[in-house]
């Protein structure tokens, strides 16, 4: 594939992304999917592979505390149980901002250690489409170690 026309499918995928309304009316009032406290995705109480738990990741929207699949056409809800996305690993960037991991393999990219709150167990971000991720277990600790404990 050229690099012309990988750059026209970005395109495409991001002019489509830009397209998703939250406004649209919700498909079913059933919550159809469910992500557990280990940011483990369900489908009518059976685990989502991996895969498609990563596709649906990308168009899940926060709004007014509730969560939702948003396509631009239809809205469900997803029923989540603290965070929608736990943070698997992070690397600080010469520039100071921070690459974040998701279990699902996805990348965020925040400004700096000041976009990470802490609570008294847990470390938190917020990240695009108003959701929020928290640090897994091993990257709470070294973040800890880090940042906190300097």
């Amino acid at each position: 594939m050229s690099h012309t026309s990988a750059n026209n499918k970005a395109d495409r995928v991001g002019s489509a992304l830009k397209q998703l309304q939250p406004d649209n009316a919700l498909c079913t009032a059933t919550v159809l999917f469910h992500i557990d406290n280990h940011g483990q995705w369900f489908y009518r109480n059976e685990p989502l592979p991996t895969k498609f738990a990563r596709l649906f990741s990308s168009i899940l929207q926060r709004i007014d505390a509730e969560h939702f699949l948003i396509t631009p056409v239809e809205k469900l809800k997803v029923s989540v149980a603290s965070v929608p996305l736990i943070i698997v690993d992070y690397n600080q960037l010469k520039n100071g901002s921070f690459e974040l991991v998701t279990g699902l393999d996805t990348r965020f990219e925040l400004d700096g250690v000041s976009a990470f709150t802490i609570a008294e167990d847990s470390v938190f971000v917020e990240l695009s489409n108003g959701l929020a991720a928290k640090l897994g277990r091993a990257c709470y600790y070294r973040f800890i170690e880090d940042y906190v404990l300097e």
